[in-house]
């Protein structure tokens, strides 16, 4: 019997894994370049630690010879405790994050260069005003770009705008362009560039220390491996293979630095799906698969085209749907599983109705921790949440962000509210004086800032303000307002602000100013209405906001608990549940608005990586997928996702209609 032969009924015989033949000749294939392309539920990480413990056990390779480079610190815990499970006689393999692999690199050029750095990463707090001591410089990421816009916008920047500010500096350093291209990469952020400039000279500034962070490590350690050739060959000659996982989210940069690391025995074995690469709006580079033969002329292609995750009803229609795309490997997912449950869709007369069938069908489950309820966008998570506390099921929000509760526009709606049970607090006046209508200037804001007389804020502004003729009906409507919200339910509340008070016009023209997204902020403000809905006073909501922010910051102990995951398509990814709820399936959502203008464009690139995040979630599913959209938001006509339509097209002609 051959080594190999032995090899495979060995582990059938230890462990019960049986590879296919497609698996089989991944494993076998040690010398030289591999693209193997797996389809979702087809074994990958399964075929790479089979084909690690293959190069130590049967090809005799040292296994610290071996490194294993893969998207995250859970994926590489994941393959390294798999390994050990199924090689537990073998020494252990260099299994590592490609930002951790950078980081050494990094280490090692700076210490042979006598450069002292500091990792500028992390979380950091700021004083009571967003302030920092001119003595004492910030050495943290988010900080020094906190300063870097006060300084050059005049104004403080919201976390919607950190956000966008950070995912465009990590574009420009995972894309490795030069600073002349830095400009032609869109950010709605003011003075992106400007702020960009002035960080990376903030970084080089003092000349004792240099700052980096987690992209500047990247970008240095590909520099340092280009420049520094006796650098280049240690790392070259540590390693005899290299296994990187999860390759279609890698950046540009990311597969430069591999590149360098195998160029002298191209032992590289990539594993990826083109058809899964939901990242480039982070830097990845999907298109590096595409052009693999190009860079790896004598690399063997290999498609891992059998699911074994899901039922033949969902494996036919994902795969039929994914080839919508045109810049993609001709692959035919397929299973050998069969047919259970068709793929469902519904579509609901209001949004609303969506969360309400949720509960319906959620509740009568078995095993809570095999559903999860997948949407695109964070807030829908906020509305799933309220619903399913007050339902009382247990639920585990993979990616739940507490900033919701801290977010500008909520602390906006709470202090128009704190408005109704005294009118004579400039300082939350202050807040909120801007956002109202009347036409106010900060000037005559700041008129009455240090009168304490014990006088409404309104009549101060008409005594004392200088207000023109004209804003004085504006000012007066503003108090009999607020007057007449006193007691009002929360629900009713908002409305008035959003309406009568001017918020919403307010927000529109903020919006255009700042480049904030007019769709999400009136997300938020949705949000904020469903949470009020049924609560009998203002106090009563505030004190919700503060339990829900709790039951969020809880549920992250449900991980391993009998509870509904709730995700979003990214994050789902990598996971798989017996039964898939995706939810908010409308255009606008999923695509996104800017997906279908760019779109309309002629730019296809964009539409095709939604359509990919839509096979994403699909393909999460083993049993049961229902897909879910909606007729009517917010008393406004919407239209059903485009893919949720394509979907209907595939289905068998029973399935059509929405149930």
């Amino acid at each position: 019997m051959r080594a190999s032969e032995k090899f495979f009924r060995q582990k059938k015989q230890e462990i019960g894994i049986a590879l296919n033949e497609v698996q089989k000749r991944a494993v076998l294939h040690t010398k030289g370049a591999l693209l193997l392309l797996a389809s979702p539920g087809s074994g990958k990480t399964t075929t790479i630690i089979m084909k690690i413990g293959y190069l130590v056990s049967i090809e005799e390779v040292e296994a610290g010879r071996i490194k294993a480079v893969t998207f995250s610190k859970a994926s590489a815990s994941d393959m390294k405790t798999r390994y050990q499970r199924f090689f537990p006689e073998l020494a252990p393999v260099d299994f590592s994050t490609i930002h951790s692999l950078a980081f050494a690199v990094v280490r090692d050029h700076f210490r042979s260069m006598k450069v002292n750095y500091h990792i500028i990463e992390g979380e950091a707090s700021i004083g009571e005003q967003g302030e920092f001591e001119i003595d004492q410089p910030p050495r943290n990421k988010k900080l020094i770009l906190r300063q870097l816009y006060k300084s050059i916008v005049g104004e403080n920047i919201t976390d919607d705008e950190m956000d966008e500010l950070t995912t465009y500096i990590s574009f420009v350093k995972n894309k490795l362009l030069a600073k002349s291209e830095w400009g032609k990469v869109k950010c709605d952020v003011k003075d992106a560039l400007v702020i960009l400039e002035a960080y990376e000279d903030f970084k080089k500034a003092d000349p004792y220390t240099l700052l980096l962070d987690y992209d500047d490590m990247l970008t240095v350690a590909n520099q340092a491996l280009e420049e520094d050739e006796q650098l280049l060959q240690s790392y070259q000659q540590r390693y005899d293979y290299v296994l990187t996982d999860e390759s279609q989210d890698t950046s540009y940069v990311q597969h430069a630095i591999i590149e360098k690391l195998v160029s002298s025995h191209g032992n590289l074995c990539i594993v990826a799906d083109d058809d899964q690469s939901i990242y480039s709006w982070r830097g990845a580079d999907p298109s590096y698969l595409l052009r693999f033969k190009d860079i790896y002329p004598q690399a063997v292609t290999l498609f891992m085209e059998q699911n074994y995750r899901s039922s033949s009803n969902i494996v036919t229609v994902a795969n039929l749907f994914i080839k919508r795309n045109k810049q993609r490997y001709p692959k035919n997912m397929f299973t050998k599983n069969r047919e259970i449950r068709p793929i469902k869709i519904k579509r609901f007369s209001d949004y609303k109705l969506q969360v309400k069938y949720l509960i319906y069908k959620i509740e009568r489950v078995k095993q809570f921790q095999e559903v999860a309820v997948l949407y695109r966008n964070n807030t829908s998570s906020i509305v799933l949440m309220n619903a399913f506390e007050r339902a009382g099921i247990p639920f585990y929000m993979k990616d739940g962000d507490n900033r919701f509760f801290s977010h500008w526009v909520v602390e906006d709606i709470l202090n128009f509210m704190r408005m109704t049970y005294t009118d004579k607090r400039i300082d939350i006046f202050e807040k909120i004086s801007m956002k109202l209508s009347g036409y106010l200037t900060r000037q005559q804001v700041a008129a009455i800032r240090g009168i304490n007389n014990g006088e409404s804020v309104f009549d101060n502004l008409v005594q004392h303000a200088g207000l023109q003729e004209y804003q004085h009906k504006y000012v007066q409507e503003a108090k009999e307002i607020f007057q007449q919200m006193k007691g009002m339910p929360p629900l009713q509340a908002i409305r008035v602000i959003r309406g009568r008070l001017g918020y919403d016009k307010a927000i529109v023209k903020l919006c255009e100013r700042l480049g904030f997204s007019k769709d999400y902020i009136t997300g938020i403000l949705n949000t904020l209405e469903e949470i009020a809905e049924e609560l009998p006073t203002m106090e009563e909501f505030a004190k919700r906001l503060k339990h829900l922010e709790s039951v969020m910051k809880g549920s992250r102990n449900n991980k391993t608990q009998d509870a509904v995951t709730l995700s979003t398509l990214h994050s789902s990814k990598g996971l798989e549940f017996k039964r898939v709820f995706m939810i908010d399936l409308i255009d606008g959502v999923v695509p996104s608005n800017h997906e279908i203008e760019r779109n309309s464009d002629g730019d296809k690139t964009a539409m095709e990586e939604a359509a990919r995040l839509f096979y994403v979630g699909m393909t999460r599913a083993r049993v049961q997928l229902e897909l879910i959209a909606y007729r009517k938001k917010d008393d406004k006509e919407v239209n059903e996702s485009r893919f949720v339509t394509h979907v209907r097209n595939l289905l068998p002609p029973v399935q059509k209609k929405p149930l």
